[in-house]
């Protein structure tokens, strides 16, 4: 079969905060063959994600990602590999085209599922769907006491494993930080599993991240995550070397060698990919195995849609040893519309659904609400127009 269309949908809350929460709006594709469809999410800014797939061409390796995938053939996981090297090479100086390929390929393992009548990670090679302990992802309260409460409302909703990341961490002395880090911990309990996300707010600065080492030890956190910009493996390497507690990266990481990159140079153990960036499901299976030929630990990026959740899911399904899940605990009213069930989560563990595809269902009317309406036009020609969502 033959991909006939690509349609982008712009959703968002009506109103969008500076807050880091990524579920604010969202960039749902849909894909369409041999009387097929599929669904993907792309982890990018919606607009000019958009604008990579219909753009007019700048020269050859400057191309829209349209020109790459439209009329191509999709029958097997080979031809998802096979557009995906194209539109890296035609786009290669289109640089939102890693970003926009990421929820198209997506889609195209969704679609090229539900055709054969299988789970996208049975297509991937993985012979079961493992049970995963999600933990909580939420961000930190401005003050200790909100984080606290954060923790503890997680706690009675069952998580025995909670992330906090961002809001006031690594903006002021390392006493406030630690102040946090111990609250968090009486939140979730001297049992549960507390991670901690610095956002990169230390850019490359070593000696600042190195200073909350101690309380992160105290308070007992698995890992810290993202403490540097995502390109810094040499800050990354000299954290490591002094750590107590095992750091945390990857999501960042829009192509495979940068995933690869941040286990053998950064010295990360844990390995975290959001396949709504590194490219799709397939680069991203591939840094799973990359993690385990390591002996560093897989961990899923998702902080949107229970879409993105599944599909961050599928690549290292099969993999038992590999059993955290980053869970969005508190989504906003958008990312919540998007599938018309969330995944389950029973006896405190949640799988890659054995449902065709992603088996996540996209609840469009739900939708409606959200529908940003896009038009791109030059020249008098129009290049892109929402289409109908139902």
């Amino acid at each position: 079969m033959r991909i006939e269309a690509v349609d982008f949908f712009y959703l968002a809350m009506p109103e969008v905060t500076a807050a880091a929460d990524g579920s604010q709006d969202a960039l749902l594709v849909r894909v369409a063959a041999g009387g097929h469809v599929g669904w993907g999410e792309c982890e990018a800014a919606p607009l000019p994600s958009i604008a990579a797939f219909v753009c007019p061409m700048s020269h050859g390796a400057c191309q829209p990602v349209a020109a790459s995938v439209l009329g191509a053939r999709l029958d097997s996981p080979a031809d998802i590999a096979a557009i995906a090297v194209r539109v890296a090479r035609n786009s290669m100086d289109l640089l939102q085209a890693p970003h926009t390929l990421s929820g198209l390929e997506t889609a195209l393992w969704d679609l090229l599922g539900r055709r054969h009548g299988e789970p996208v990670w049975r297509l991937l090679g993985h012979r079961h769907s493992a049970p995963k302990r999600p933990y909580a992802s939420l961000l930190f309260g401005d003050t200790p006491e909100e984080t606290r409460a954060r923790c503890r409302e997680a706690r009675a909703q069952g998580f025995t494993a909670v992330k906090l990341g961002w809001g006031p961490i690594g903006t002021g002395s390392a006493r406030a930080d630690a102040d946090q880090f111990a609250a968090a911990r009486e939140g979730i309990g001297g049992d549960g599993l507390l991670m901690v996300d610095a956002g990169q707010v230390f850019g490359e600065d070593v000696a600042a991240a190195a200073a909350r080492l101690p309380a992160l030890r105290a308070a007992g956190a698995l890992w810290l995550e993202e403490p540097f910009a995502a390109h810094a493996y040499e800050a990354y390497a000299a954290l490591a070397a002094q750590s107590p507690v095992g750091l945390a990266g990857g999501e960042a990481a829009h192509n495979l060698a940068m995933a690869r990159h941040v286990v053998d140079y950064g010295r990360v153990r844990f390995l975290q990919i959001d396949t709504g960036r590194i490219g799709g499901i397939g680069p991203a299976h591939a840094a799973a195995r990359h993690a385990d030929a390591r002996g560093a630990v897989y961990v899923n990026h998702c902080f949107t849609t229970h879409l993105a959740l599944s599909a961050s899911l599928q690549p290292y399904a099969g993999l038992s040893r590999h059993d955290i899940c980053e869970y969005p605990a508190r989504p906003s009213a958008l990312a919540r519309a998007v599938p018309v069930a969330p995944l389950p989560i029973a006896d405190g563990a949640i799988r890659a659904p054995d449902a065709p595809g992603l088996g996540v269902e996209v609840n469009t009317a739900a939708l409606a609400p959200y529908l940003q309406q896009v038009e791109i036009r030059i020249g008098g020609r129009t290049l892109y127009r929402t289409p109908p969502l139902d």
